[in-house]
């Protein structure tokens, strides 16, 4: 039998947008996209193609939080 209420106590999910070797772009439930992991050319890689499909996107990269806020 399905557990109806198991999505309810679970939490939200995130959402895995991309990734970039061992980077992570993630879509949080409260619309913010955040860039997890990665070596320095993960984050390049990362940081251009956020560029090109998400130019409307605010990039935060390194210890700014590592986050990219979406409008």
């Amino acid at each position: 039998m399905k557990n109806r209420f198991m999505p309810l106590l679970s939490g939200p999910a995130e959402n895995l947008i991309a990734r970039f070797g061992r980077a992570r772009l993630v879509a949080l439930p409260d619309g913010v996209l955040e860039l997890r992991g990665g070596a320095a050319e993960d984050r390049t890689a990362a940081k251009e193609w956020i560029s090109l499909f998400l130019h409307d996107a605010v990039a935060r990269f390194g210890d700014e939080g590592a986050g990219v806020a979406g409008n």
